[in-house]
């Protein structure tokens, strides 16, 4: 396959920014090989700057659940940027948006918009801890909440350990601040919520964790988190940046009715565009200046253009039957592959829940922990993924990173990715 434009823009772009990029994975550290870079995009298909087409499983790692320049989405930001980009003051669209989704969702009253996923984490964080008094947030290895620095870090050993930062510029006294645990391990949570309750601010968790693998937890494990949280006086924070609108209109707390006090939203709620957001009960949310003494501010939160379209997206997620439809599409999707992957023989996983899909070379029916992933296996997702790309199919360019199906994949395009899927596999594992 050509790239020969994608080679000259990314010798380019490596004496102008680091690595050549402006997020990380993107630079193909893990599969080898040069970036590829893209030019344009239309429902479930992408060119890049040499004219090649892939259906994309991507979808800008999640945002895009209705494919890339949708009509409505594009006619809602065309309408809206003709009155300006950005004024910072209030807008009407910033009340349309929260009343649409507040609406629409049982589990949270108030909501305030940020620009990233990223940035709602922090605030939300920042929230839980002027709420309670206390200090020190427990997450789960395995789980990514973004390059917040407090949460930038990894477990040492035995269950109960303070963090340590896996990233440079990160003070050790932030890491400190943060226990990290296993996840679906309900007697370690246990176990530091009895001795350390009165220093823990909040637990935080992608309620289905994405960012490293699919790592789908038990229902039980999250019920007894919420029950945990409730005994010791400890907020529960569902980071639902990837699985919020995704898996249903309200994401994995609805998914698995289950209450979180805090919740971070990101990737759909802004259509495409930079947005994120976090909501919570009127009594939390009112600790958030002006109202209360948690201050957070942002001069692009609640941007026009961005509003526009998370309006625009959100209302074609609330189409009768929409999650239905994308259910159907991600079945097929993963029943043919895995159809394939047995009749082989090949120790090869798929897992799935909602339009998330996720493949490991592994034979483990429920891979729910972070150190159950082999990586050791991983240079054989890099030779799966250039074939992929050889053959016009594009994925995330890191064995750990999920695919996505969209409301723009046609039953032609799941077809191709299946076909695809199972020559890959067949010729690395044959």
């Amino acid at each position: 396959m050509k790239q020969d434009k994608s080679q000259q823009l990314f010798e380019k772009a490596k004496t102008l920014m680091p690595g050549g990029v402006n997020s990380p994975v993107r630079a193909f550290k893990s599969v080898g090989g040069t970036p590829v870079f893209m030019k344009k995009g239309k429902g479930a298909h992408i060119w890049d700057e040499d004219g090649n087409e892939y259906v994309d499983h991507c979808c800008s790692w999640g945002p895009l659940i209705l494919g890339h320049a949708n009509d409505e989405v594009e006619t809602k930001i065309i309408e809206t940027i003709k009155n300006g980009t950005s004024f910072g003051a209030p807008t009407a669209l910033e009340n349309e948006l929260a009343d649409l989704i507040i609406s629409n969702h049982s589990y949270i009253e108030k909501i305030r918009f940020v620009s990233s996923g990223t940035e709602a984490v922090m605030s939300a964080l920042r929230l839980a801890r002027g709420v309670t008094g206390k200090s020190k947030i427990i997450k789960f290895d395995g789980c990514y909440h973004g390059h917040v620095d407090s949460l930038l870090v990894k477990a040492g050993s035995g269950l109960v350990t303070f963090g340590e930062s896996t990233s440079a510029g990160v003070p050790a006294a932030f890491a400190n601040e943060t226990i990290v645990l296993p996840l679906n391990d309900e007697e370690a949570v246990k176990s530091c919520l009895e001795n350390l309750h009165h220093e823990i601010a909040a637990i935080i968790i992608e309620p289905i964790p994405a960012n490293n693998g699919l790592l789908i937890q038990s229902h039980k494990f999250l019920v007894h988190l919420r029950e945990l949280c409730t005994q010791h006086n400890v907020l529960l924070i569902f980071d639902e940046v990837i699985s919020g609108f995704r898996v249903g209109f309200e994401g994995a707390a609805g998914l698995y009715q289950i209450q979180p006090d805090i919740i971070t939203f990101g990737k759909i709620i802004g259509g495409g565009m930079p947005v994120g957001a976090y909501g919570a009960s009127h009594e939390i949310m009112n600790h958030i200046s002006p109202l209360g003494p948690v201050y957070q501010a942002g001069t692009l939160s609640g941007n026009p253009v961005a509003m526009s379209a998370g309006i625009a997206q959100l209302t074609a997620c609330l189409q009768p039957h929409f999650y239905q439809n994308l259910q159907h599409k991600t079945d097929h999707l993963v029943d043919g592959i895995k159809q394939h992957i047995h009749a082989k023989g090949y120790e090869i996983t798929i897992y799935n829940i909602g339009s998330i899909f996720w493949f490991a070379f592994s034979d483990m029916a429920h891979l729910n922990r972070a150190d159950q992933i082999n990586s050791g296996k991983m240079s054989l997702f890099a030779k799966v993924y250039h074939y992929l790309l050889d053959n016009c199919v594009y994925f995330g360019p890191s064995g750990y990173e999920v695919g996505f199906v969209s409301a723009a994949h046609s039953e032609a395009d799941i077809d191709k990715t299946i076909k695809t899927m199972c020559d890959a596999f067949d010729l690395v594992m044959g």
